[in-house]
Formats: structure tokens, sequence, C-alpha cells
């Protein structure tokens, strides 16, 4: 097995070579699938791990191919989730895939950047929601709400749209990006403090309605508040808002002798921001889920009667648990703004709510690593797979009406897989250890 494995990935890496295709793509997903499920040895796993990675980015650089890209988020759980390999290796492996393989694909296929960054804004909105849901277990159906105030915090204030209500020199200059990344975090924790007042005083169903009509009323109130006075611009939305000056990046991507082009270098400048951004989530995520604070949130998730027996102030701990999820995805918000340079209401509806809570159950609720997993399956599947799956279809099958076009089938398709998770494996992905240990009893 150990020889077979290792042919494998050396065969794959040797088609990444000379003939890269979807199909040599397919063929390297494959040789993972063998290197991820048969016993292999510690040593012979971490080679083959190597050797896929080696090919997984040569395969990008050379046919631009996203199903590249997917064989590299595969190995990143392979690093997550298998047993005894060496943890520098799996640091190093990461920070690899991370820092070079994906920059390396996106030099030859910009849309690889385009998608990490957007990737990396809803892994670290999971991380958010996580923190809400699969902690605290409060089912919260109007989280894109916050991801809009952070949007719109930025947007009216770093674009001419503030000149509508009050006075001053706007837009604010780039720079200022960064100090609004710490004020949408102060204003998305207070909006989360505002709606979860009245609407954590109550459980289950109920409070999942009411999530979702206040989630509605911030996403109609960016849609409505155009007049008398012009906050938001209504359905048109925002645009151009202003983007950080990164004449300090260029060159110091030119003193490590990387050449960045107007197509890369905000881009790239996103994509490494936005990595920077999860790795601090992650980090206050894993720091709460150790302190009394995460214990807490646990504990209420479990049983609230017993969490109050025991003197855990309900309120309270269920406020912060909803503050801190606003928080992170405010912060985002600002990047998304940015980013796009473009903010409308069309970006924060319910189903960017749903989609977001589908993450976090499709890697695991409670799951750090999970929650992350699910956002690029999920990101992937949206901006990737379903449209390149229609090309093909319209391409191949033109006769086919326009009506079975698989893009058009996003929501049936997520909703599937919901449903198929939920059947065969509930505790998602990458589970928490305790849902793990509690579906394996059940």
């Amino acid at each position: 097995m150990n020889a077979l494995s290792f042919l494998l990935s050396l065969a794959y890496l040797g088609l990444a070579f000379l003939a890269p295709s979807p199909v040599s793509h397919l063929f390297g997903l494959a040789a993972l699938g063998v290197t991820a499920f048969l016993r292999l040895s510690p040593t012979w796993r971490t080679l083959n791990l190597a050797l896929l990675t080696l090919a997984f980015t040569v395969g990008l650089m050379r046919s631009g191919n996203t199903l590249g890209l997917i064989g590299l988020v595969g190995i990143l759980v392979a690093l997550t989730t298998l047993p005894r390999i060496p943890t520098g290796i799996r640091v190093l492996l990461a920070l690899a895939i991370l820092l070079l393989s994906v920059p390396l694909a996106g030099f030859a296929n910009t849309f690889v950047f385009e998608l990490g960054i957007q990737i990396g804004i809803y892994a670290a909105m999971a991380l958010g929601l996580n923190v809400v849901v699969g902690m605290a277990g409060l089912l919260d159906l109007g989280y894109a709400a916050f991801f809009a105030v952070g949007a719109y915090t930025w947007a009216i204030f770093g674009s001419e749209q503030a000149k509508n209500f009050m006075q001053g020199n706007f837009p604010l200059p780039g720079e200022y990006m960064y100090l609004f990344m710490g004020i949408a975090i102060v204003t998305t924790a207070l909006t989360g403090l505002v709606i979860g007042l009245p609407a954590l005083r109550l459980r289950g169903d109920y409070l999942a309605i009411v999530t979702l009509g206040l989630g509605e009323v911030v996403r109609i109130l960016a849609n409505n508040l155009d007049h008398p006075i012009n906050f938001t611009n209504g359905p048109q939305g925002i645009t151009p808002v202003q983007r950080p000056p990164i004449d300090w990046f260029r060159e110091l991507m030119g003193t490590l002798g990387v050449k960045l082009d107007q197509t890369t270098d905000y881009q790239l400048f996103f994509y490494f921001l936005v990595l920077l951004m999860i790795g601090l989530v992650v980090l206050a995520n894993v720091n709460l889920a150790n302190s009394r604070f995460g214990r807490a949130w646990v504990a209420i998730r479990e049983d609230e009667v017993a969490a109050r027996s025991m003197g855990i102030p309900l309120l309270p701990t269920k406020l912060l648990a909803f503050m801190t999820g606003a928080a992170f995805s405010g912060v985002m918000g600002v990047i998304f703004a940015a980013q796009r340079t473009f903010v409308s209401p069309e970006s924060f509806t319910l189903l960017a709510s749903i989609t977001i809570l589908g993450m976090v159950i499709l890697g695991g609720m409670g799951s750090i690593p999970g929650a992350i997993l699910g956002a690029a399956a999920l990101t992937i599947l949206n901006l990737d797979v379903l449209k390149t799956f229609s090309e093909f279809v319209r391409t191949s099958l033109p006769q086919i009406p326009s009506q079975v076009d698989p893009a058009k089938y996003e929501r049936l398709v997520f909703g599937l897989i919901l449903v198929l998770m939920m059947i065969f494996r509930p505790e998602g992905l990458i589970p928490e250890k305790r849902h793990k240990a509690e579906m394996e009893e059940a």
C-alpha cells in the first residue's frame, strides 16, 4: 500500500508537469484520497502529502484549473485531521500551501486569488458564527446583518456618500480603512448588543425567528435609507469605496523578487490581509474556547437550567457570545467593502446568513477547523464548481434548455448537501470532540 500510494503521487506529479488538465487533477484528487484513507506509515503518508502539494501547485500554475485548488484544500484538511504526522511537517506544509502555492497559482489565474479571498472572508465569518451557534448553542439566522453593518461603516465614509448628510473632506483616505476595521468591531458589537437584548430572552425556534426578522430589518434599512436623507444610496449601492494605498507592499514584494502589476497587486494584498485576519480570529477562538467564557457558553449550550443553577448569568453570557460573533463579522465587512469597492444590500440577504450557518453545520458545530473547511467547501461550490460545470454543460450539450442550467440550482444543491449531512454525518466533517463523543454514544 505504501508503494502504491507513492507511485500514484509520483505519477500525478509527472502529469502535472507534462500534461496538466482537469483529468490529471481528478487523478491527483484520487491519489490524495488513497493517501488519506489507506493505512499508511506516517513517513510514507507525509512524503505523499509533500509530493501532492508540489504536484497540485505545479498543475495550478501550468493549467490554471481550480480543481488544483480543491486538492490543496484537501491537503490542508488531511494535515489537520490525519494522525501521526509530525507537528513541524504539518505547519511547514500548511504555510507552504498558504504562502507559496496559492499565490503562485494566483499569478497564473487571478480567479484563484479571488476565490482565496472569498474563502477567507467567509471562513472568518463562519468562525464568528461558530461562537454563537457552535459554542453557545444560539441559533442566529440574521448573521449577515453584522456583515452589512461593518461593510457600510467603511463604505459610507470611504466614499463620497458621507457628503450627503455631513460636511467634511470625503472620501476619507484609504489609510483610514485600518482604523475603521477597529471602529467596525465596536459598531457591530454594539449592534449585537442592541439586537441581542430583546432576542436572547428567547430560546430555540423563537430565537431563530426573531434574529431572522432583525437581520432582514438591517437589510431593508440599507435598501431604504436613501431618503429623506441619503445615508446608504439605497438599492443602487455605494461605489467607489476607497482602498488603502499599498506602495509599501509593492516595494516589499519587489525586494523579495515578486513583480506585481495592476491585476495582481491588490489581489495579493487582500489575500494576505485576509490570511492575517483568519489567524487572529482562530487565535481568539482558541483562547475563548479555553477560557471561562467558553466553558460557560458550552454549559449553556448543553443545559441552560443546569448552567443557571451553577451560577452562570445567562443573559450577559449569551450577549457576550452574540457580540463576539458580530465583531468578527463586522471587521470582515470592512475588508469586503474595500476589496470589492462596491457595497449594496443584495450582498446581505437571508440566503447569505443561511449560507454562513450552513458552513458551520457542514464543518461541525463548535469545531474551529470544521468551520474553515465548511466555508472553503461551500464557497468553492458556489463560485467555481457549479459555474464550471454549467459552462461544460452549455458547451458540450447546447441542445439542453437553459432551465436545467446547473448554476441555477445552487440552492437545491446546497439544501441537498445539508440534508445528506444530517442523515449520514450530523456531527459535521470535522466534528468537535464533545459532539463526536455524543454522536458515538447515541
